[in-house]
């Protein structure tokens, strides 16, 4: 999944279809066609793949292990896989790329000042601060 291959071709269908997404509560009926239609290219892709890695590959076969083995896959891997089916992961997708190709997203570089100079650590908080930084600290609104 890490392949360019698959990143282009989920690339390309976010492209297609983001315009229809909200960041409303309501889903749209559209919604649906587009998940299915996203599950089965994925599900198509990854069964592809096994299948030109593995002769003899069985997809059926596969599921019935997964679902017989789920304590001795990785929790990430299991994350992975079960997120491409998960609708609402799916949504966010959409609307995160959205607000990508839109210029809405929040930017949250602004949050993180990089400045040379010495550090003290302030011993009630366990953090290190810049004394010359411009933004007020943690312990300013006290």
């Amino acid at each position: 999944m890490a392949e360019e291959r698959f990143q282009t071709m989920q690339e390309e269908f976010k492209d297609k279809h983001y315009h229809h997404f909200t960041d409303e509560e309501e889903n749209k009926l559209i919604y649906t066609d587009i998940f299915k239609e996203y599950v089965a290219l994925i599900e198509n892709y990854i069964e592809e793949e096994l299948k030109r890695r593995m002769p003899g590959f069985s997809m059926e076969e596969f599921s019935k292990s997964l679902e017989h083995r789920q304590d001795q896959i990785g929790g990430d891997i299991l994350e992975i896989l079960l997120s491409f089916t998960d609708f609402l992961a799916f949504k966010q997708m959409f609307l995160d790329y959205k607000a990508e190709k839109e210029g809405t997203g929040v930017d949250l570089s602004n949050l993180l000042t990089i400045t040379s100079g010495s550090l003290h650590v302030d011993e009630s908080q366990g953090m290190q601060i810049d004394p010359d930084s411009p933004r007020e600290g943690p312990s300013a609104s006290r």
